[in-house]
């Protein structure tokens, strides 16, 4: 019997995250004397990848497809042909989720950070002032993966005050609606304990900007130094990129970790329905507004307006949700040429009705 055939509980895998789904999903290439094995680290050409023998290199030139979103990423499983050298990476398991980001370049790509995953850490420094923006931006590809989002805010021990830690914590909860925050302190261990708890046995990766603390916090999970930590700058905390590669590691206390570099942007890749989960008050009050297609502009009986104007709905909020459902749409818009035709309509549709409010406004007629 070989070993990917051994129940899933048992299986020397079962510390990555092996279980019976991927047992059936595998099956295919059992019989072809592949063998399982799961991507720590990717790089150019090559990967590292755990297997029940022990963590392997393997080439990757069977798996380098042209669409960037299906290029071999840390997380995936795959199936590995051990036999001979270079050691060849065959295929790779269909993803459960995936994180996916916009990339800096003009191109309209995305670009994959980590697969399979099962909660979305994002690490929030709490040695500078709090950006919320921020915080909904990193949600919102969060809620997109498939992931379930939890918020942590690192270097509690930078807030001494129970009072203003709780609000601070009131704060984030606010912008995160449905997502745990916890507050952790890497250097005094508080908090530590109970994140470790909320991701056993599953895949999490963990995000942040360089300097939010990712790195110390990974070594206070895995209970050793295993990642390189970098003093980061008291005036903006900021920080040099310690981590360099997408790293998947093996918790103590159950689940896997993937660590990942601070992100400088965090673009949106097609992320309309997390955008929606991160701002799903408005989405429920725009259920109310009494045109079904409202823009929550300046349309007559608008429910998200007339929330923002009694003070229910933070003017910020609505500001946040307006701007990250441009930038999405304007991403999508790049591959959708019926969304580019519509975008352009109703751009001219608007500028065709401010120049008719400018005229109005002086007097004169709109030509």
């Amino acid at each position: 019997m070989s070993l990917a055939s051994v129940p899933s509980s048992s299986h020397a895998l079962t510390p990555y995250g092996w279980d019976s789904h991927w047992e059936s999903a595998f099956a295919p290439y059992a019989g072809q004397g592949l063998v399982p094995g799961r991507v720590v680290r990717v790089d150019r050409g090559q990967c590292d990848i755990a297997t029940a023998d022990g963590v392997v290199r393997a080439d990757t030139a069977f798996v380098t497809p042209h669409d960037p979103l299906r290029v071999i990423c840390t997380g995936d499983w795959a199936a590995v042909d051990t036999d001979g050298n270079p050691r060849y990476v065959r295929a790779c398991l269909p993803r459960r989720t995936a994180f996916v980001r916009s990339t800096s370049s003009q191109r309209s790509e995305g670009q994959i950070l980590a697969a399979n995953v099962d909660h979305a850490i994002i690490a929030v420094p709490l040695s500078v002032e709090l950006d919320l923006g921020r915080i909904e931006r990193f949600l919102a590809l969060a809620w997109e993966s498939g992931a379930q989002p939890l918020v942590v805010l690192t270097k509690a021990d930078l807030v001494p005050d129970p009072v203003g830690l709780s609000y601070l914590v009131e704060d984030v909860e606010t912008t995160a609606p449905g997502v745990q925050v916890l507050p952790v302190s890497s250097a005094t261990g508080e908090g530590v304990d109970v994140l470790a708890a909320v991701i056993a046995g599953g895949t999490s990766v963990l995000l942040g900007t360089s300097g939010a603390g990712k790195s110390t916090l990974a070594n206070a999970l895995l209970g050793e130094d295993v990642m390189a930590v970098q003093a980061t700058r008291d005036v903006d905390g900021k920080g040099r990129h310690t981590t360099t590669t997408r790293n998947l590691l093996a918790l103590p206390g159950g689940g896997v970790l993937i660590d990942t570099p601070g992100l400088r942007g965090v673009g949106l890749w097609d992320a309309g329905t997390g955008v929606g989960q991160v701002f799903s008050e408005i989405e429920e009050l725009g259920r109310e507004c009494r045109f079904h297609d409202c823009a929550h502009e300046a349309e007559p009986g608008c429910a998200v307006l007339a929330a923002m104007e009694d003070g229910s709905l933070p003017e910020r909020r609505l500001d946040s949700y307006r701007k990250l459902l441009r930038e999405n749409q304007r991403i999508v818009a790049k591959t959708d040429a019926r969304l580019r035709t519509e975008i352009l309509k109703d751009w001219k549709r608007k500028s065709a009705a401010g120049r008719a409010a400018l005229q109005a406004k002086r007097g004169g007629r709109a030509r």
